[in-house]
């Protein structure tokens, strides 16, 4: 369950600045880009549509080759294939891995196996991760360093979970040494273990040569979490189901900023399930809720959570940041709300 906050305003127009505050907060943006933390310091940033992924490539006959493309969603991102020489060999790539938001979420029922039925917008956001991915010599073990203190590294990372699932579909025999440069908090519901995981899945199809389908890789994703497969989509979703059912939507629009705020305490998720009564969840319809942001943007009414009620009992504090949130907007934001699940 996510402890993050957000604002919206169409008038503010962050600059590019860090400071250490607290929480970690930042000012963020909505992104289309599809593809591919720490808790006290605050970064700039903006609603945008990605503009372009860099890829790095190298062979030891060749040279390095550094290549920008620019992103285009309909061209789909697996371009980037293509536009490196395939007869150089691909071995090393270098990705972003954009985290997400809920902008509205419902939780509309409760399943027999004891997981709930949602109803959710995910947004990707400019705010990501960086991975660096290089083959290994190793025929029997990928290898993962990171930048941030107590990042699992073994085979409960996600990363290594979708290089392992890979493998195991394709049968591929290509192992890696893979970097991860974490800029997304940890535990904070914002999908950035989710995230990695898709884009590992992504690279190491790079590297294989396209063995396997967008496609594919987006169903096999749902293997690892429920949240994994939108990261296969444009970067806007409405995902129902667990989250794993993707559907693509419009993207907000570019210009909208946003600040998100983590505070430095953490909502267990089951804690806010076991909190959660269905009676007392919202009663509109999820689609209503996609209908009313596509005519008139975003808007307090519009950014429900129903997960947010729990997430206060389990946790009084974020109840409180709200109300100084609001307090301190004094009606500037255009909504004030929670995210994640």
């Amino acid at each position: 369950m996510a402890t993050a906050q957000f604002l919206c305003n169409s008038s503010y127009q962050p600059s590019f600045k860090r400071k250490n505050p607290r929480n970690f907060s930042q000012n963020s943006s909505f992104s289309s880009f599809s593809r591919h933390g720490y808790c006290n310091f605050n970064r700039n940033l903006r609603f945008h549509t990605a503009p372009f992924v860099r890829a790095m490539a190298s062979d030891s006959k060749l040279g390095t080759k550094q290549i920008e493309i620019v992103y285009d969603p309909d061209e789909r991102i697996n371009r980037l294939a293509d536009e490196v020489d395939n007869t150089s060999g691909l071995s090393r790539l270098t990705l972003f891995s954009p985290c997400k938001i809920n902008v509205f979420l419902r939780i509309t029922s409760k399943r027999e196996d004891g997981f709930h039925d949602l109803a959710s917008l995910f947004h990707v956001i400019s705010l990501g991760d960086k991975i660096k991915f290089s083959l290994s010599p190793s025929k029997d073990k990928d290898s993962l360093s990171t930048n941030a203190p107590g990042v699992p590294l073994d085979e409960r990372n996600l990363i290594i979970k979708a290089l392992n699932l890979y493998r195991k579909r394709t049968g591929s025999n290509q192992f890696f040494w893979i970097h991860l440069d974490k800029s997304v908090p940890t535990g904070a519901g914002l999908g950035g273990g989710s995230s990695n995981a898709a884009t590992a899945l992504w690279a190491a199809n790079q590297f294989s040569g396209g063995l396997a389908s967008e496609k594919e890789l987006q169903e096999w994703s749902g293997e690892i979490g429920s949240d994994v497969p939108f990261f296969f989509s444009h970067g806007a979703a409405y995902c129902t189901g667990r989250g794993e059912v993707v559907k693509d939507v419009v993207p907000i629009p570019k210009e909208i900023p946003m600040v998100l705020i983590k505070p430095q305490q953490a909502c267990p998720t089951g804690e806010v399930y076991k909190h959660l009564c269905m009676d007392q969840t919202s009663k509109v319809e999820p689609l209503s809720l996609l209908e009313k942001i596509s005519e008139n943007g975003i808007s307090q009414d519009i950014c429900i959570n129903d997960l947010e009620p729990p997430a206060f009992q389990v946790l009084p504090s974020l109840k409180k940041l709200k109300q100084r949130i609001l307090a301190a907007g004094r009606g500037q934001y255009d909504a004030v709300f929670m995210s994640g699940r």
